[in-house]
């Protein structure tokens, strides 16, 4: 079991509650902020006093206040994390419940677990921690579900792709972007394939309508 975890949730009555909740498991001492810099901060000087976080929980949207903020995100928070210990445990604990999105954390974050915050929530989230401290990844239902759906299929490429063409670049900018990047996929002519198989996989009329399929979605 884990040792000493930290929660970043900036609602005070969540914040008491996954303290309270985390009182459960006698071993656990528990830490908590309201603000993903300072989580990040705490991170760094346990690492430094050599006592480190065997687990990160947080949420994914903070909102902003009087206080300037570097990290803004509970996504941002997650990914600098894993930069500054590459061996804390990480889960994502929102009300965001949409399986692409969630899916999506796995695969860019590496995430170990995600609980969608609602009335079972608490015990579920005791549960992924039970489960990831036993050397194991947590998926939520949502993802048992969501393997039998064909939006499975699309990949952490796709997304990128249709991020790109979101904020407006053309193809022959996404291919100069993905060059950049080592793609082995990043010919125009390669993009172009894609996204002919993505407006068939959507029935999209065109890519207008298929970024805004994306983002109803919540793929982007």
């Amino acid at each position: 079991m884990f040792k000493k975890v930290l929660v970043a949730e900036d609602i005070d009555s969540i914040n008491i509650g996954l303290v309270s909740a985390l009182q459960q498991f006698e071993s656990i001492e528990v830490h908590h902020t309201k603000y993903c810099d300072d989580a990040l901060l705490k991170i760094k000087r346990a690492k430094l006093d050599k006592v480190p976080f065997d687990l990160l929980i947080t949420d994914l949207s903070f909102k902003a206040d009087h206080r300037a903020t570097s990290i803004k995100s509970g996504e941002e928070l997650a990914e600098e994390a894993r930069k500054e210990q590459a061996d804390i445990k990480i889960i994502i604990y929102s009300v965001e419940d949409r399986p692409v999105k969630i899916k999506s954390l796995y695969e860019t974050l590496n995430i170990d677990g995600y609980v969608s915050k609602g009335r079972n929530s608490t015990a579920e989230l005791l549960q992924a921690i039970q489960t990831i401290s036993e050397s194991n990844c947590y998926l939520p239902q949502q993802l048992h579900e969501f393997k039998d759906n064909k939006l499975f299929e699309i990949e952490t490429y796709d997304i990128e792709l249709l991020k790109c063409l979101s904020i407006g670049l053309t193809q022959d900018e996404i291919s100069k972007e993905f060059k950049k990047k080592g793609y082995s996929w990043s010919s125009t002519s390669s993009i172009e394939k894609r996204l002919n198989k993505l407006r068939v996989y959507f029935d999209a009329k065109n890519v207008t309508h298929l970024v805004s399929i994306a983002k109803d979605m919540g793929l982007i």
